[in-house]
């Protein structure tokens, strides 16, 4: 499976003839956006489309599609010998990110999820509207310098809310994965913070973000989640084609998730992500993807098992 997202993704780079609309030498070119929660991770599905990022890297302003991948493994965790399942979380998104002046913006993702999984009586799946997430951001500082030999900065905060759109099933929660839903039930807010340094066509982002989840209306709630990221990468033009290849890592914690105020057992862990991806544009057009593997992880007791992540976004600049 590994191998065959990995080649998908050589293909795609080797196809992409499409453009930036943004010239090269512009400092807001990266206006990344690129905050780190997941879309359904293994600890409570948050339908934000977090680890695959909240943005183009292309596109200051945007309205596209996106197409979100998700694949683990399970295991109850009962005998020594106790059989793996698979879950698959498909994700189709709009996702649009608009300007409110000259500092501030704002992004709006509505998720229609595609969830499939095998169980010891069968194989499940389930369908419909996640969760709409509403985030805006305002840029701190940026130093404007068309000198290309300048170092050049931006730093950002911001934050937003999960809306509960998504259908939470209480039933699900005795499953070896309780994130397997449609939504997480609740009002969550998120609060995050993205620094990007750029010299030339070489630069580097790093973000973090906290999102702090309440209690749903059936007494569940998951675990707080705080992510990390850095990722380096490079713009490059030829002609009428920008091309913009990425490389780094995103990193995952979940806190226990809680029943009526009771602490569940095996409900944390972390993760550690590789991700390698591009973007590249024509016109008012990009084209972006990217692969995740697992470097290093803990999740649940080690009893759920990420295995892979893949996005496919077509944007449209407004």
């Amino acid at each position: 499976m590994k191998k065959i997202f990995f080649l998908f993704f050589t293909v795609t780079v080797m196809h992409a003839h499409v453009k930036d609309t943004l010239p090269f030498p512009s400092p807001t070119a990266f206006q990344s956006f690129k905050f780190t929660m997941d879309d359904c991770d293994s600890c409570g599905c948050s339908a934000s489309g977090g680890s695959m990022g909240f943005g183009s890297l292309l596109n200051a302003n945007y309205l596209g599609m996106r197409y979100l991948y998700q694949f683990y493994r399970t295991n109850d965790g009962l005998y020594s010998n106790s059989p793996w399942y698979d879950e698959q979380y498909n994700t189709l998104q709009v996702w649009s990110r608009l300007p409110l002046g000259k500092k501030i913006q704002v992004s709006v993702l509505v998720p229609y999820h595609f969830h499939q999984r095998q169980t010891n009586t069968g194989s499940q799946s389930m369908q419909g509207l996640g969760d709409i997430t509403l985030l805006g951001n305002y840029r701190i500082y940026q130093n404007l310098k068309k000198d290309s030999l300048t170092v050049q900065h931006t730093f950002i905060v911001g934050g937003g809310v999960k809306m509960p759109t998504g259908v939470f099933d209480q039933a699900n929660n005795g499953s070896v994965n309780p994130g397997y839903q449609l939504g997480t039930g609740s009002w969550d807010a998120i609060f995050l913070t993205d620094y990007t340094l750029r010299y030339r066509q070489f630069g580097v982002n790093a973000v973090m973000n906290y999102t702090n989840k309440s209690e749903n209306s059936k007494g569940y709630r998951f675990g707080n989640q705080f992510n990390y990221a850095g990722t380096l990468y490079y713009i490059w033009n030829k002609d009428k084609m920008t091309l913009a290849p990425q490389l780094g890592v995103s990193g995952e914690v979940y806190a226990h998730n809680y029943q009526h105020g009771q602490k569940l057992k095996e409900t944390n862990g972390s993760v550690l992500f590789s991700k390698i991806g591009f973007e590249a544009g024509i016109g008012k057009w990009s084209l972006g993807a990217n692969v995740m593997l697992p470097l290093h992880q803990n999740l649940m007791a080690g009893n759920v098992n990420a295995r892979s992540r893949i996005g496919i976004n077509l944007n449209y600049a407004l």
